[in-house]
């Protein structure tokens, strides 16, 4: 068995640079790291960290293939982040114009959840800790 410790990062790839970064650092509120722009690839890089820890990479490249995302594919089904107040953030991204699914209890746990999408749709869940 391998002595993995933690999830090191997650890498996103978007179809516009621009607009997810402007997603991830101004709406969700994460912290630029590192940017590098790769000529050879055409392609940017932006390391960002939540509360400094770094987990997120996010990728651009020319004409990147769209993912099969819904229904239930094959593959990531999404990313989740824990927050202490499900409906004030529930509140501040209506106020950022991002479309809310109504918020959920999960049955097994008694947790509410939600999920939202970034600018590429890739699934996004809210969790009440």
């Amino acid at each position: 068995m391998l002595a993995l410790k933690k999830i090191h990062h997650i890498a996103i790839i978007c179809s516009d640079y621009q607009k997810s970064k402007h997603f991830y650092t101004e709406i969700l509120g994460f912290e630029i790291v590192q940017e590098v722009y790769r000529k050879e690839r055409d392609s940017y890089k932006l390391d960002l960290a939540l509360q400094n820890y770094y987990c997120i990479e996010l990728f651009s490249f020319p004409n990147p293939p769209k993912r099969v995302s819904r229904p239930e594919a094959s593959g990531l089904r999404h990313i989740a982040f824990a927050v202490e107040n499900i409906e004030n953030e529930v509140e501040k991204l209506t106020q950022l114009n991002v479309m809310v699914e109504p918020i959920r209890v999960d049955k097994y746990t008694q947790k509410k959840f939600t999920f939202f999408e970034d600018p590429d749709g890739l699934p996004i869940e809210l969790y009440e800790e």
